[in-house]
């Protein structure tokens, strides 16, 4: 076995803003969809996590990082993955 001389940081060093993030601690069934979740229970529960979002100081910061990273699950930043799709297609044009 590898000896190890220091431990790896508990998240990468640019993750700062999720210490302020009004979903930290969170269920995140609120925030991912499970399999198959389609309409007006989709929608709702994507509302709820929008909601969230709206009221987070990092909500800038956490969309960058969804899009920089094209994160393909989940509401971040206030946006649903196809939200974020389109964004992503829009800066392409």
């Amino acid at each position: 076995m590898a000896e190890v001389r220091t431990l790896p940081l508990s998240r990468p060093p640019n993750w700062d803003w999720q210490e302020y993030a009004k979903c930290r601690g969170l269920d995140t069934s609120t925030f991912y969809h499970p399999e198959n979740e389609r309409g007006p229970k989709r929608v709702r529960r994507e509302m709820q996590a929008k909601a969230i979002c709206a009221t987070c100081p990092v909500t800038e910061a956490c969309l960058r990082w969804a899009l920089a990273t094209r994160e393909p699950y989940g509401v971040w930043g206030g946006k649903s993955v196809e939200e974020r799709e389109a964004m992503i297609t829009q800066q392409a044009v």
